[in-house]
């Protein structure tokens, strides 16, 4: 039996990056999700490392085990502080947040 991922794109407000967001799990892209919507990807069980891309935009690198039959969720927007989104411009990889939530 595998582990599922679920990867949530969930913009408050207004959101400057709505493009759909790539996503890679262990440096292979397994999809993409649109904005305010959530796809389940399985995985295999073990160790994994997770990045959302949008264009030049990236997300933080999150590591994470899976564990056989659960679900593993994630929530990401590009909405930010003014001075982190600013800083986005120089540094693409604060573009995306990534966070680990609860199922």
């Amino acid at each position: 039996m595998a582990a599922t991922l679920r990867i949530t794109h969930k913009a408050i407000g207004v959101e400057v990056r709505r493009g759909p967001y790539e996503i890679v799990v262990d440096g292979q892209t397994l999809g993409s999700v649109e904005m305010n919507q959530s796809v389940e990807i399985p995985i295999e069980v073990g160790p994994h490392s997770l990045q959302l891309f949008e264009g030049r935009n990236s997300s933080p690198k999150r590591s994470f085990d899976a564990f056989e039959g659960e679900t593993i969720s994630f929530r990401s927007t590009g909405k930010s502080l003014l001075p982190i989104f600013l800083l986005s411009f120089i540094f693409p990889r604060l573009g995306l947040s990534l966070r680990r939530v609860k199922a």
